[in-house]
């Protein structure tokens, strides 16, 4: 927003508001915000546009990270959203099968493969989907665990600690983001090679991310903002989709497993922290 001509305090005010992922605290949040009369809502992921959407329509609403926008229903279309809510999508369900694909070449003798997700969060059903999708394809048995909450992660954790799985996938929101080093230490002790859609995990210590660039989504919402501030309608603002991804690589941790990284993925990584 700054190099957009903002400056907070003089000609932008900013009202923060953090569920700490806690997703139930979400709808009083917006409805908190909607009674500030604030020009736009700014929303990260489904859960939060949703209690947005639930609190206003009126009140233009920017996402940066919604999963599947016209799938959840927060828009009519990509090219023509409609309604008060638009943004950038993470076009997160096509991606699932290229992360498969990328811990295969990684593991070729991969077999059996774990997927963790969140099922109270809409957004990450076809992300399963797909998943489910892809491992028909290449050969590869999908274990499926859902959680909600911190209860189901150790549950979860329990599951897979004794289905032993070559490898393991992670779907990214709100909650298995914030709780990401729970997630990777599991990993580590189980001495499982992880593929997760965010490079935070990767710099926690997991092995492998692959996925948007999250600061370039955030960045592409202030441009909505400015927009929708200077008077364009969310109905005329067509959703972007990504299009810089990166594939982030752990030698570190790639060597604490004892596996070696084939070259033909190596020279695809946009960064490699060794």
């Amino acid at each position: 927003m700054r190099e957009l001509g903002y400056v907070e305090g003089q000609n932008l005010v900013v009202e923060y508001r953090w569920a700490d992922g806690d997703t139930a605290r979400l709808p009083a949040l917006a409805a908190e915000l909607v009674r500030l009369r604030v020009d736009v809502l700014v929303a990260a992921t489904n859960p939060a546009v949703l209690a947005a959407r639930q609190a206003t329509s009126t009140i233009p609403i920017v996402f940066a990270a919604s999963s599947d926008p016209v799938g959840t229903g927060l828009v009519a279309s990509l090219a023509h959203p409609g309604g008060n809510v638009t943004g950038l999508s993470l076009v997160a369900p096509e991606l699932s099968g290229k992360r498969l694909q990328l811990l295969r070449e990684t593991l070729p003798q991969l077999a059996r493969v774990a997927l963790l997700w969140n099922a109270g969060d809409p957004g990450m059903a076809d992300r399963v989907t797909e998943t489910k999708a892809a491992a028909r394809q290449l050969g590869v048995t999908l274990h499926v665990e859902w959680v909600r909450d911190l209860a189901g992660l150790d549950r979860a954790f329990a599951t897979l600690a004794q289905a032993r799985p070559d490898a393991f996938l992670t779907t990214v929101e709100p909650f298995t983001g914030d709780h990401r080093q729970r997630i990777v230490a599991f990993a580590a002790q189980q001495r499982l090679p992880a593929m997760y859609e965010e490079r935070d995990f990767v710099d926690a210590g997991g092995l492998m991310a692959y996925g948007p660039n999250l600061a370039a989504n955030y960045r592409r919402a202030a441009t909505y903002v400015d927009k929708i501030l200077k008077g364009a309608k969310p109905a005329n603002l067509p959703v972007e989709q990504p299009t810089k991804f990166e594939l982030v690589i752990n030698l570190k941790t790639a060597k604490a497993l004892g596996l070696t990284i084939p070259q033909s993925v190596l020279v695809r990584a946009d960064e490699v922290i060794r």
